[in-house]
């Protein structure tokens, strides 16, 4: 606090100009709107108000330097979203390039898988195939060799008959057997006689009626392993094909356990025998034609 006059004199001097006056003080207080206030004490008791003058500074003051963010537009916000928004867009397209390329190689994949696991199934199948048909057969071979015991057996007492002149073949359909004769003409009288002939088996056959008959005297170095007439029915039908058709049925009845080899011989004409005996046919041990009709084959 500063104690002045109201002339502005030093302390001691007012003092001694007015001691004859009365004391008087004064003092002075700042206020807070800038004004100076003083109060005086004494015997006059004056109050001034003294207002302090404002200071105006021609500095012009530089708001971009105070504030440095106001001077300006600041993008940075602007553009670290936008980086931010691309690089999702970019994470995003990437996402769905990858998502697109791994549902590509699946669907490449899959298809292969698909074409694998098909040809596995048709392998399985053909081999599941197989094996029943093995089985089959396996089953077939058991039953024969089952049947084969008391067929064969049973084969064993009836003998292969040569002589057809019994009057067991009394009927119409056993006439080629009753009549058949070994007779040798030359290749002449046959080809002036029969318009059929073949060489079959190691010998030569003609065809007359419904029947194979061998050829004797045609060629004296032919080979005959059975004497006697092969009903076929038909003449595009040849006896070694019969025969074979015969040997075929019978090995599925169970009489026949030989090879297929289309020759007449004694082993089929054994089983022949025996399937005739069996069912009550007259027993030629040749190829008839009830044992053909009995063997469905006709």
């Amino acid at each position: 606090m500063l104690a002045l006059t109201a002339a502005g004199a030093p302390p001691d001097k007012a003092n001694q100009k007015g001691k004859g006056r009365g004391k008087a003080s004064a003092q002075v207080t700042a206020s807070p709107k800038g004004k100076t206030i003083v109060k005086g004490s004494g015997t006059s008791r004056a109050q001034h108000s003294i207002s302090r003058p404002r200071v105006r500074s021609n500095a012009t003051v530089n708001r971009a330097s105070v504030r440095p963010d106001r001077g300006r537009t600041i993008r940075e916000p602007n553009v670290a979203a936008k980086s931010k928004v691309r690089t999702g867009g970019d994470v995003v397209a990437r996402s769905n390039v990858r998502a697109s390329r791994d549902v590509a190689s699946r669907s490449k994949i899959r298809p292969g898988r698909d074409v694998a696991v098909s040809r596995e199934r048709a392998f399985r199948g053909a081999g599941d195939q197989v094996r029943s048909q093995r089985e089959v057969a396996a089953a077939q071979e058991r039953r024969f060799r089952a049947d084969r015991t008391g067929r064969f057996d049973r084969s064993r007492n009836f003998r292969i008959t040569n002589n057809w002149r019994d009057s067991r073949f009394a009927g119409s359909q056993y006439a080629a057997f009753r009549d058949y004769r070994r007779v040798y003409r030359d290749r002449d009288w046959y080809h002036h006689n029969y318009t059929r002939i073949i060489f079959v088996s190691g010998g030569w056959w003609y065809w007359n009626t419904g029947y194979w008959y061998p050829a004797w005297g045609y060629d004296p170095y032919a080979y005959y392993p059975y004497d006697g007439p092969i009903y076929t029915g038909y003449a595009d039908l040849t006896p070694d094909r019969v025969v074979i058709d015969v040997q075929i049925q019978l090995q599925r009845d169970g009489y026949y356990f030989g090879s297929i080899d289309g020759i007449l011989g004694p082993e089929t004409r054994g089983a022949l025998a025996a399937f005739q005996a069996n069912n009550g046919l007259a027993i030629t041990s040749a190829i008839d034609e009830p044992t053909i009709a009995t063997l469905g084959l006709a």
